[in-house]
């Protein structure tokens, strides 16, 4: 298809199909025995991996009290881990592409423990810093092997919805952070790192005892037979994946960029901002946390359902215009009616964000769908890195005045107008990249056939275009 067509054919393709749908529940007694476990296997891996994340970031003035440093240095082991997650995206996503699923998840899991102890073990700074630096390649790794184990055996119908319950798992593991945290307070946060170690075995017994996936048997593993996988030549595929799809690659990371932004941008420094601008205590914030982490949750779950009916793109589009006419009383109401807006706020934010798992999915060549579905996620994530950095130097043009944080006066900002301004930007940039982009509901099947006979034909219920 001409770029001239294409573009013409975007506008006229939102339209909603409203394919008929069984019940959610109807929907998940489709899944057979292996469907379910693997599932459940993805979405327990990405949701410890969340955990995992968050260890840290809710542990910044222990952290920063344990190594002498100030909270902002502390920060900077989070952006190391997120600069090395598309390092662990292309390494693990070759090998699980090449090698299947099963053993670089193993292995991926395996080295999940080895570096949540280390990081318990950390009484240096400079360790510290290495650590958890390995830790994102770690991270990186999991997400697009996890991500194809959970969907790509799925049947077509009740992949909407499984993507949303599967991208929940990242709010679903910031819960679990939170909750053991409180838990294991009075032991310091050393113990949060061990226990963190200890899931992952579970993981790994529960991975080794089930199969490779069908998909992966017929669509990819026949491909690879008799062209075996030699890390010496990793660079050279890598290179030449690039070489074939860097337009799909570079569309992926570009959507995946804005999605972090809305992400990162509307949840990150939001208790920041509700304590510098209406001094909410900790407690307040904690519970308005959670709510809005439950409408992560229920967001994920519904819209991902939806997008089977009315399109993958269409939902993403209208969560994001239903985000923005939230975003005034998200950061400039307080009082009782923020529980309501921080609720409905982040259920459009991740019930977007819940589209994307399948949406990556679809859109990926299978021979290639760990190393494309990884990698774009990631390096998307690389580039929205500096969003908190971004905020927080931006708001000191918007003072509040000192405040008095123990016993010490700090000046505070107004993170709000910021966000607003910066997360009005990202809806609409996510906007249009979804209307530009392309939508494969329901067509992986036939890609695959398609692909092996050079050929690009149209599938399933949705679009197929290639980028």
């Amino acid at each position: 298809m001409k770029t001239g067509e294409y573009l013409r054919t975007r506008i006229p393709m939102l339209k909603p199909t409203w394919n008929p749908s069984l019940n959610p529940i109807g929907l998940f007694r489709t899944l057979s025995k292996y469907q379910l476990l693997f599932f459940l296997v993805g979405f327990f891996a990405w949701t410890w991996d969340a955990f995992d994340f968050f260890t840290v970031t809710l542990n910044y003035p222990e952290l920063s009290a344990e190594f002498g440093k100030p909270v902002t240095d502390i920060t900077l082991a989070v952006t190391l881990a997120l600069l090395s997650r598309p390092f662990g995206a292309a390494i693990f996503g070759i090998a699980a592409d090449r090698l299947g699923r099963k053993w670089p998840f193993v292995a991926n899991c395996a080295l999940l423990i080895i570096l949540e102890l280390s990081t318990g073990f950390c009484y240096d700074y400079k360790a510290f810093l290495v650590v958890r630096t390995m830790f994102g390649i770690a991270m990186g790794g999991l997400y697009g092997n996890a991500t194809a184990t959970s969907l790509e055996d799925c049947p077509i119908p009740a992949r909407g919805l499984i993507s949303g319950m599967y991208q929940s798992g990242y709010a679903f593991g910031y819960l679990l952070a939170a909750s053991f945290k409180l838990a294991f307070e009075r032991y310091g946060w050393r113990p949060l790192f061990y226990f963190g170690a200890c899931p992952p075995v579970l993981l790994i017994i529960f991975r080794i005892y089930l199969p490779e996936t069908d998909t992966y048997n017929e669509k990819i593993g026949f491909r690879h037979e008799k062209s075996r996988f030699h890390v010496a030549n990793l660079f050279q595929e890598i290179k030449e994946i690039f070489e074939k799809y860097w337009l799909l690659l570079l569309y992926l990371v570009l959507l995946m960029n804005g999605f972090s932004y809305m992400s990162h941008g509307s949840g990150d420094l939001y208790p920041v901002l509700l304590v510098n601008k209406y001094a909410y205590s900790s407690k307040d914030v904690t519970a308005i946390q959670v709510v809005a982490n439950l409408g992560a949750i229920l967001g994920s779950w519904v819209v991902g359902y939806c997008s089977q009916i009315i399109g993958r793109r269409f939902s993403i589009i209208t969560m994001c215009l239903f985000g923005v006419a939230l975003l005034y009383p998200y950061t400039f109401v307080s009082g009782p009616g923020i529980y309501i807006v921080a609720f409905f706020e982040q259920f459009c934010v991740q019930g977007a964000f819940g589209v994307i798992p399948v949406h990556l999915i679809e859109l990926s060549p299978v021979p290639f769908r760990t190393f494309v579905v990884g990698t774009s996620y990631n390096l998307g994530i690389l580039c929205a890195s500096a969003s908190n950095t971004l905020i927080t130097t931006w708001a000191r043009q918007y003072p509040l005045g000192g405040k008095m944080i123990n016993g010490k006066t700090v000046m505070t900002y107004d993170y709000g107008a910021v966000m607003l301004i910066l997360m009005g930007c990202m809806f609409g940039y996510v906007v249009f990249m979804t209307v530009v982009g392309p939508e494969k509901r329901g067509g992986v099947e036939v890609e695959a056939e398609a692909e092996e006979q050079g050929m690009a034909e149209n599938g399933g219920n949705g679009q197929h275009l290639h980028l």
